[in-house]
């Protein structure tokens, strides 16, 4: 098992290419199964999540290959509607094999999904949309089973106590796309990652129309073909260069990010102080020696705060003067990282689904565990602006969501290497 090691104090300087989505690359690759031609999917990170998902995708009978940010899927000759408990249970967005599954096969044996320890995250969204197509869903031993003779289009509801779902949206979508006559979404999730999925979809030959408002229009087609297609920047991955960029005091150019996906993100940065400018499809960002102010900030679905970079917002807040709250409205428990942050000087208190932070001047470097993904970002970003060396042990949640994180890092001038625990 690796750890990371990192000297703080090093100001970032320079260029970063932002790579292809994580959270958009994964739907994408379990619509592939909606066909049985060819499906070709570039600008593909090369993560775990990835390769996790390829096997996924193998293990129901498709041929999936990947060679350097491209992948090939063909679903030709399925073999299985299982997808099992020993992959899905490692990463929760491979339970997305679900709608695609349904569509085809019109039936579904999909394990409950695992994934970083973040909070509840049920997923009777998924169920209930499946159910308004005409399909037959129940749970027993861990896996949800779920068998249709006709899909038949519907209207679907699908808010749920915390806003709506993504991954239930995607699910929803991909079975709804082979169902007969017109579906409609409601408070369908609005995510440029949901868009992207939905014009992946479309270039297959669905027929999808208002994605990325909340509410999608799908009228079924018989079948579906094999598309092309390119997907979209990582907007978690690009906030969280900002992030890097800002907390060091540094200046760096975003080469390949959509501004647009990063207004929310983008504007409380500049309520803080930031300057934050977009010029030939690149973002530079400038942090002045002024002081930086305290935002709150409370994370919303798409077009709100993102709740992916609500770890990384509050290490920058940590050591920002005055007291600033964070609050979660999308996972709650989403607060993991605070007692790492304090271990390294942070003064944060968590109350319920808040965290009030009081800036302190600086941090120090300590050895720290990353809880998930995001909080893994966090900490990263704390050590590059702390004093001394911080160790983040279980790095393998960062492997998940960040492609050569510390390589892009080293470019731009951070003190960072990978070490064996």
């Amino acid at each position: 098992m690796d750890k990371l090691i990192i000297e703080g104090g090093a100001r970032l300087k320079g260029e970063v290419n932002i790579s292809g989505s994580k959270n958009a690359s994964l739907p994408i690759m379990a619509a592939a199964l909606l066909s049985d031609e060819p499906c070709v999917i570039k600008n593909v990170p090369d993560l775990r999540d990835m390769h996790l998902m390829l096997k996924i995708l193998r293990a129901l009978g498709a041929e999936a290959e990947f060679d350097k940010g491209k992948v090939t899927i063909c679903a030709k000759k399925l073999k299985s509607y299982t997808a099992p408990y020993n992959l899905v249970s490692k990463m929760r967005a491979s339970f997305c094999v679900l709608g695609p599954l349904v569509g085809r096969l019109k039936k579904a044996r999909v394990s409950l999904p695992g994934g970083c320890i973040i909070g509840v995250r049920p997923v009777d969204l998924h169920l209930k949309g499946l159910q308004r197509l005409n399909v037959a869903v129940s749970v027993s031993g861990g896996y949800v089973n779920a068998s249709v003779k006709d899909l038949k289009g519907g209207s679907i509801y699908l808010g749920g106590e915390f806003g709506s779902s993504v991954l239930a949206t995607a699910n929803v979508m991909m079975a709804a796309v082979l169902a007969k006559g017109k579906t409609l979404i409601e408070n369908a999730a609005c995510e440029p990652e949901v868009a992207d999925l939905a014009n992946f979809l479309n270039k297959m030959g669905a027929k999808i129309t208002g994605q990325g408002s909340p509410n999608i229009e799908i009228e079924g087609v018989r079948s579906l073909g094999g598309a092309e297609h390119k997907v979209i920047p990582d907007r978690i991955e690009a906030g969280t260069f900002i992030m890097a960029s800002i907390i060091t005091r540094g200046s760096i150019v975003i080469k390949g990010a959509v501004y647009q996906h990063l207004s929310v993100l983008i504007d409380k940065l500049e309520e803080a102080g930031v300057t934050v400018e977009k010029n030939d499809g690149y973002i530079y960002t400038k942090s002045s020696r002024n002081k930086f102010k305290p935002v709150n900030i409370t994370t919303l679905p798409y077009p709100g705060f993102p709740t992916d970079m609500q770890a990384q917002f509050m290490s920058l807040m940590s050591v920002t003067p005055g007291v600033s709250v964070v609050t979660e409205k999308i996972y709650p428990d989403r607060f993991m990282h605070v007692a790492e942050l304090n271990r390294m000087g942070a003064h944060i208190q968590k109350e319920g689904p808040h965290a009030i932070i009081s800036g302190v001047k600086a941090l120090s470097g300590a050895p720290v565990m990353a809880s998930d993904l995001r909080a893994s970002a966090a900490l990263v970003l704390a050590g590059l602006v702390a004093k001394g060396r911080t160790e983040i042990s279980r790095i393998y949640h960062l492997d998940r969501g960040y492609e050569l994180i510390e390589a892009k890092l080293q470019k731009l001038g951070a003190r960072i290497w990978r070490e064996k625990e």
